[in-house]
């Protein structure tokens, strides 16, 4: 079915895996996601970014040609639709698209502002059932042109934005955007414990924590990060990393010279098993599979 991200998150955090939530990009990237969600028997988020968006054509399309997928690959898993990285009024106008969850990412803006752009939003979500999550601590890396150092989020800022009543949370612990620099020290998970804590002891949920930048963090790493607390893995880097080794591959071995191999419908299988079988390993490591 077709849901919120709330109530696989809620069970994601309690039994210690992660849910994984892949960018999409196009036509064979939903496709690739869906598959395989399908056939490792795991709820999926499928997000796209206001960039995203504007390549395919609109939010619209974007909703428009997961829900159409899903039924034509008679998909059976819970699948979320969710905004990446949006601002205020992208969040706005994916609610009246009808996303089923959505992330508005304020963490560029005064601590306040965020924190009442944010309230408002969980309030206008919630009455739709749609899931919110918010970001506070800039994430490093770039993410749609946008370019961020990364830091360290401030536990006392992360408690603040729990209170708003979000149903996950993006945290800043050493992760970044796109690829990982050789000398990344890796990921503070004492910060991590700090903030799960804290966010505890004040609210007394456990509250669903995001990892961005999830592509290229060692699997130990990962693992660990699942374990205390983390609960939903952005991945958009290694997907498109993947996509493009396969067709580099492929345009290298002159296989695209052959017969009518040059038609995109076969031009870009290559490039589509790469990705879905990234999300496959994902899925894997995640430990979500078989959790639908």
């Amino acid at each position: 079915m077709i849901t919120n991200s709330t109530e696989m998150l809620d069970k994601a955090r309690k039994e210690h895996y992660a849910v994984p939530a892949f960018n999409v990009n196009n036509l064979e990237w939903a496709r690739a996601i869906l598959e395989a969600a399908e056939e490792a028997k795991s709820p999926v988020i499928i997000q796209a970014t206001s960039g995203a968006a504007n390549y395919m054509g609109s939010f619209r399309l974007v909703y428009d040609l997961i829900v159409d997928m899903y039924h034509a690959l008679n998909i059976t898993v819970p699948v979320s639709i969710h905004l990446d990285h949006g601002t205020f009024y992208d969040a706005i106008k994916t609610l009246g698209i009808k996303f089923t969850s959505i992330m508005f990412d304020g963490s560029a803006l005064p601590l306040d502002e965020n924190l009442d752009k944010t309230k408002t939003l969980v309030k206008l979500a919630h009455a739709e059932d749609v899931s919110v999550e918010a970001e506070v601590g800039t994430i490093g890396g770039e993410e749609d042109g946008v370019i961020a150092d990364g830091e360290i989020a401030p536990v006392d800022s992360a408690v603040k934005m729990a209170e708003t009543g979000v149903d996950m949370l993006a945290v800043g612990i050493g992760n970044i955007h796109g690829k990982y620099p050789k000398d990344w020290k890796g990921l503070n998970f004492e910060h991590l414990k700090k903030i799960d804590q804290a966010i505890y002891n004040q609210t007394g949920k456990q509250l669903p924590l995001v990892l961005h930048g999830g592509s290229g963090i060692p699997d130990d790493q990962i693992r660990k990060a699942i374990q205390l607390g983390i609960s939903k893995i952005n991945v958009n880097t290694e997907g498109q990393l993947a996509f493009h080794q396969a067709m580099r591959d492929y345009v290298h071995s002159d296989k695209d010279l052959e017969g009518k191999n040059y038609d995109p419908r076969i031009f870009l299988k290559a490039g589509t098993n790469a990705l879905k079988e990234m999300c496959l390993d994902r899925i894997k490591v995640f430990g979500s599979e078989n959790k639908a």
